[in-house]
């Protein structure tokens, strides 16, 4: 499996043959627009022609003034056509790249979220959330730039300059190799000296930054920093982190000065050079002069091209890095099933006489804990319509049961069947399908609470909704909000309540109808009152239905069917709560007592 390199700065990739590959991986989201796409190829050809014939007819407007008076007013014409003509093409170059750009981007964007959400969640464990979204938008960002403008400006600069230095060897070959052994060089050396400028530049944020983490450190554990007297050492630190932003400054400061020193000599003094070599050739009358004065402003367009390459070189590196991330996101294998092909009347008479769940001899480490095993030879079997709940020290395994239900993680050993048939041959969704799962962390989205609700099954009536919400004794408190169900919860339902945001879960979990219900922890972090109203939902939701519920409270788990010890990745005891308490040393009875004397002691 392909392993994205994640961070927060797209990074630069050298533009080799294998990154061209991988970038070219991008033209089947560009496919579909390449009419426009050559459209606006032609634009751009058609606009840097026009830019380079500009100069052509200007040195002619200055021969005519001396040889052909006549001709100014046609010549003016005909560089006011071009003006037009160029403002078209370029008007046409950027409609087109931007429709195209925006379309194939957006639609790899789509991808690249769809394929996001496919993905197993170990992989999410891995990466930070940032990270991903990060991906989504600066990287894209990244590749925009480059459809809409970083593509098209190397283009055209490769027209200018390659049609520049024709129309220069046309004019004056002499010239042109003269012009070739001065110019160039000054823009490189110019072009160099401005990256390490810009190097110090970066130094200096980077460095600022650093002095600002300083002072929000502080600010924000100030009542750390004076109980322990440490103002002093604060005040030094800050100073220093300063001190060292100054020092960088002053010799950005003396780099500046030195490149604008260089540019006023060097630059201008190449074209000092050229004029004068020209002039020299007007002389002895092998040219004239209007052709010198094209000749200097096409000087001026390659060697800004010639500049401006650097710039553009290093946007195409960072659309390269930017690509090798995308693609290697891409590249991560999506969550996948593969159903065995049976007859489903066959199926559904085999599973009506088959245990709901079964844990046959189980053993699983989590992938980036490999070397420390969770459950180590876990039988389970869990009855149609029986209520089994998990209990045991924390660690001991029982969230990572329903992780394994879930096929969020697949066993290592042992098998787990659903209805009798091994999990891994369910198709995920029909798998999933069947459960509801109420966690003790519920997450709400920042939607309606309507919205939150109707999320296990969209296509439910109001009436549907009403009905879940009022089993599950939330339809007193969502009735009492001015807007109702169209409330807006905030994120993660941070406008809520611990139990309302329960009792919202619980009714997303009844309006789901579910085969099988998990409950993790669904009461643990909630006051006595909330609860008692949570407990009478999940009574409610569990009745008939075939249930686990992982609980530490003894109010949840007492009244189950069967209830299941787990120790060290194992079931160590098994049977009714009256029953286990029966068991002289047993786990759960310790358990049980333990819980007891907590509570005689909180009182």
């Amino acid at each position: 499996m392909a392993k994205a390199q994640f961070g927060n700065k797209t990074p630069k990739k050298p533009i080799t043959w294998t990154a061209l590959k991988q970038m070219s991986r991008m033209y089947v989201h560009v496919k579909p627009y390449r009419g426009e796409f050559l459209v606006g190829l032609l634009m751009l050809l058609l606009s840097s022609g026009s830019n380079l014939a500009f100069p052509k007819y200007l040195g002619e407007l200055v021969d005519a003034a001396q040889t052909d008076p006549s001709a100014i007013d046609g010549i003016a014409l005909t560089l006011i056509l071009i003006l037009l003509a160029q403002s078209v093409f370029s008007f046409g170059r950027i409609f087109f790249f931007e429709r195209v750009a925006q379309r194939s981007l957006a639609s790899l964007r789509s991808a690249m979220y769809n394929h996001l959400v496919s993905l197993p969640l170990p992989f999410f464990h891995e990466k930070r959330i940032g990270e991903l979204t990060n991906r989504l938008q600066s990287d894209i960002g990244v590749l925009q730039e480059t459809f809409t403008s970083t593509l098209a400006e190397f283009i055209r600069q490769i027209v200018i300059i390659v049609g520049g230095i024709a129309l220069l060897v046309y004019q004056s070959p002499s010239l042109t190799g003269f012009m070739l052994l001065v110019l160039p060089l000054v823009v490189i050396l110019g072009v160099a000296f401005g990256s390490r400028i810009r190097k110090y530049a970066k130094d200096v944020q980077t460095a600022s930054a650093e002095s600002n983490t300083i002072v929000d450190e502080t600010l924000s554990a100030v009542a750390t920093v004076k109980a322990y007297t440490q103002e002093g050492f604060e005040k030094n630190r800050y100073r220093t982190a300063l001190d060292h932003v100054a020092a960088l400054g002053i010799r950005g400061g003396i780099y500046r000065g030195a490149f604008s020193s260089f540019i006023i000599l060097g630059l201008f003094g190449a074209l000092v050079a050229v004029i004068w070599k020209g002039a020299s050739l007007i002389a002895t009358g092998e040219m004239a002069s209007g052709q010198l004065f094209s000749f200097v402003i096409y000087s001026g367009f390659i060697g800004g091209s010639v500049g401006g390459l650097a710039d553009v070189y290093s946007r195409l590196q960072r659309a390269m890095g930017a690509t090798e991330a995308i693609m290697a996101m891409l590249d991560e294998q999506p969550e996948t099933s593969n159903p065995q092909p049976e007859t489903s009347n066959q199926q559904s008479a085999a599973s009506n006489q088959q245990p709901a769940v079964t844990f046959r001899n189980v053993h699983f480490a989590y992938p980036t804990r490999p070397d420390v095993p969770v459950l180590q030879g876990l039988n389970l079997e869990i009855r149609e319509g029986q209520q089994c709940a998990l209990v045991g020290s924390s660690g001991a395994g029982k969230s990572t049961v329903v992780q394994l239900l879930y096929r969020f993680h697949d066993p290592q050993q042992g098998e787990l069947l659903v209805q009798g048939r091994d999990a891994r041959d369910w198709p995920l969704d029909e798998l999933r399908g069947r459960m509801a799962w109420v966690p003790q962390d519920v997450v709400l989205f920042g939607r309606s609470i309507l919205e939150n609700i109707r999320y296990s099954r969209p296509e439910a009536s109001d009436e549907e909704v009403r009905r879940a919400a009022e089993d599950a004794n939330a339809w007193e408190f969502i009735e009492r909000f001015p807007d109702g169900w169209n409330t807006q919860v905030g994120e993660r339902g941070v406008q809520l309540s611990g139990g309302q945001r329960q009792r919202i879960a619980i009714a997303r979990a009844m309006l789901r109808d579910p085969k099988l219900l998990v409950l993790d922890e669904a009461t643990s972090s909630l006051d006595p009152e909330s609860e008692s109203l949570v407990q009478g939902a999940l009574e409610t939701l569990m009745r008939g239905r075939t249930s686990l519920v992982i609980a530490h409270r003894l109010s949840t788990v007492r009244h189950a069917d069967v209830i299941a010890f787990i120790h060290e990745g194992q079931i160590a005891e098994m049977g009714s709560h009256d029953e286990l308490m029966q068991l002289d040393g047993g786990r759960y009875r310790a358990f049980v007592q333990k819980q007891w004397n907590g509570t005689l002691t909180s009182h």
